[in-house]
């Protein structure tokens, strides 16, 4: 679409999963609708590239988590996308000498442990009316603890000291976790195809004093019956979109939920046939400061690396490059410098970077795991809101998103008619 309508019974800001969950769920109402997408595709930090011709990458989420629950497994396979159900690689499969199986063991017993004190400490917590770091609950002078540090900036994107106690025990997790062949990102944005949509549509202020919502954006001004905000909370704290009358409390609400960093790259691998398909690698690394990586995901011929936390952002600081640099360091550190010229960096995130997302999924500071729920609120019947950060169960997962987008899309038509102004 390349003019803005003049205006709309429903506006939606954000082609992430969220807002085409809103906008799918509307389809067939009798209500016009417009999504506003500031960047030049739908998915927000759901994206899938082709970093080589034998490389598909999910750039941001790659994993259908509690898939058993999870609502995009049916519609990929409505959609035809094949689902891929074997283990994922990151307790088993272990791959090298870095991590030997006994230490290994060792390091997993201590992250269970970990995380049954940490269930007992939310339940205590919640029964006392409090709330604290689950960063308290380390066992003092465990020599994993930097490890299991680690493992939280892959899980929240932040370290322990930085996690909501109450709502790190609220994510709810069935253990089965699949993956699409072609990638999450191209399923996401396969459902939002049919979607009405208007690209390169930055929204710059939600204006709500008059009868009727007036939305200002880099291709112009349109009005709205009602809109749905789905954008990332750092754009809403840092109030790169504004509202008029101000909204503070939401956005309280959204610097009590900002997005921790999660960071991947992508390095293709020359005689791949050296390392076995759907293998782990990680060190027994003693620092918080680690990367993990996954062998030959699918069998290709590459390796992907993940890092997250504090460590992910000095890399993304340091320039573009930085992560895969640091990838290879690592990856030669455990196998060998002979394995330096087998690697070459294809892609990397760097979601802290990108102006649209300022992070990669959200955590709750600790004493804020109950601002989930005041985000989500509906606002005058007119303003409403959704996106990761307001799923109660299964925020930081892209159908958390999507179906809290469809959660907001309800909400719109329980008071809402065709023309209603």
């Amino acid at each position: 679409m390349n003019s803005l309508p003049s205006n709309v019974d429903v506006a939606i800001i954000g082609a992430g999963a969220a807002g085409l969950g809103a906008a799918n769920a509307l389809k067939g109402c009798g209500l016009s609708v417009i999504v506003l997408e500031a960047r030049d595709r739908v998915g927000g930090r759901a994206h899938t590239i082709q970093a080589a011709p034998d490389v598909v990458f999910d750039v941001g989420c790659g994993w259908l988590h509690s898939a058993d629950e999870n609502t995009f497994v049916p519609i990929a396979e409505r959609l035809g996308f094949e689902i891929n159900k074997d283990l994922p690689p990151w307790r088993e499969r272990a791959f090298g000498k870095a991590f030997p199986q006994a230490q290994r063991s060792q390091f997993i017993r201590a992250l269970d442990e970990f995380y049954d004190r940490a269930e007992e400490a939310a339940e205590e917590a919640r029964r006392a009316g409090r709330d604290e770091p689950a960063s308290l609950h380390l066992e003092p002078g465990n020599r994993w603890n930097s490890m299991i540090d680690a493992i939280s900036t892959y899980v929240n994107g932040v370290e322990l000291d930085r996690v909501s106690i109450l709502d790190m025990d609220a994510y709810e997790d069935s253990n089965l976790n699949w993956r699409v062949r072609r990638g999450y990102g191209a399923l996401v944005a396969a459902y939002g195809a049919a979607c009405p949509l208007a690209l390169n549509c930055a929204v710059t202020l939600i204006d709500h004093s008059g009868k009727r919502v007036r939305v200002e954006t880099s291709k112009g001004t349109l009005t709205a019956g009602k809109v749905i905000v789905t954008v990332p909370t750092n754009l809403i704290a840092d109030e790169t979109i504004r509202f008029h009358p101000a909204l503070p409390a939401k956005v309280d609400a959204a610097r009590g939920l900002p997005l921790g960093l999660a960071d991947k790259v992508t390095l293709a691998l020359a005689e791949p046939e050296a390392l076995p398909k759907e293998g782990n690698l990680r060190g027994a690394t003693m620092r918080t400061d680690m990367g993990t990586y996954h062998l030959r995901p699918f069998g290709q011929p590459c390796i992907e690396g993940f890092f997250g936390g504090r460590f992910a952002r000095q890399l993304e600081d340091a320039g573009d490059g930085a992560i895969a640099a640091a990838a290879i360091d690592e990856i030669t550190g455990f196998l060998g410098n002979d394995f330096r010229r087998k690697l070459k960096p294809l892609a990397e995130s760097r979601w802290a970077h990108d102006p649209w997302a300022r992070g990669s999924y959200s955590h709750a500071l600790p004493g804020h795991a109950g601002d989930r729920a005041l985000l989500a609120a509906p606002v005058d019947g007119r303003l409403f809101f959704a996106g990761e950060a307001t799923s109660p169960n299964f925020f930081s997962t892209a159908h958390g998103a999507r179906d809290s987008g469809e959660r907001a899309a309800r909400e719109v038509l329980a008071d809402m008619r065709p023309g209603q102004d």
